[in-house]
């Protein structure tokens, strides 16, 4: 059975780069990314990690844990963290889940049997405060994720849980967005007293809340 955005995140217990962890207890309030790599000490994965390390004060800011995960062992993402950093020039600085006997690929069905039978897919999965999955992609081993496309979305998820309103293509933080389409007239008066524009009855523009 597939994992689906607003199924509640399978909980487990795994071993990590950092130690023992149960996921969802890890978790606690924040927000979470989980994403999988094919194996370690390979050359789209080697980037991705140091990527996602130069980039955790923009997930720390968005009170975002992240966490990977390989089928290898946890000794070999140790040493493997050793070549990420002498090539991308930052420390590997979250953890990253040894799941050798794929218990914790299994759960999230990272394995895709049409790609490869024994090694994860390039999953990414945004988990909220409430355990529950917000968002889920799945990428090919040949290509490298664009994290800052991941916290575009965390950015327009975290908004869009807080305010009655949904972000439009291209959406970036600070631009306008959309209203709610559940949200009436009289509703959106009270909610926007500043106003907003009406492109269609169904299309109604109106500045970032709080931005």
């Amino acid at each position: 059975m597939s994992v689906r955005i607003g199924d509640v995140a399978p909980d487990f217990t795994a071993p990590t780069t950092h130690g023992d962890i149960a996921f969802h207890e890890w978790l606690g309030d924040s927000w979470g990314v989980l994403f999988s790599h094919p194996k370690d000490f390979t050359p789209v994965c080697t980037t991705e990690l140091g990527t996602v390390a130069r980039l955790k004060p923009e997930f720390d800011k968005r009170n975002v844990k992240v966490i990977g995960l390989s089928v290898d062992p946890v000794d070999s993402h140790l040493e493997w963290e050793q070549d990420i950093a002498e090539t991308q020039g930052t420390p590997v600085n979250f953890p990253m889940i040894g799941d050798s006997d794929r218990t914790v690929a299994d759960l999230y069905e990272m394995i895709h049997p049409n790609a490869n039978d024994t090694l994860t897919v390039r999953s990414v999965f945004v988990i909220g405060p409430d355990k529950k999955i917000k968002l889920s992609l799945t990428y090919p081993a040949s290509t490298g994720r664009n994290f800052d496309e991941l916290l575009r979305v965390i950015d327009s998820l975290q908004l869009t849980a807080k305010h009655k309103v949904a972000t439009p293509a291209d959406w970036k933080h600070g631009d306008d967005v959309i209203i709610g389409s559940a949200v009436t007239n009289e509703e959106a008066a009270e909610l926007f007293p500043n106003g907003w524009t009406t492109v269609k009855p169904y299309l109604r523009v109106v500045p970032q809340p709080g931005s």
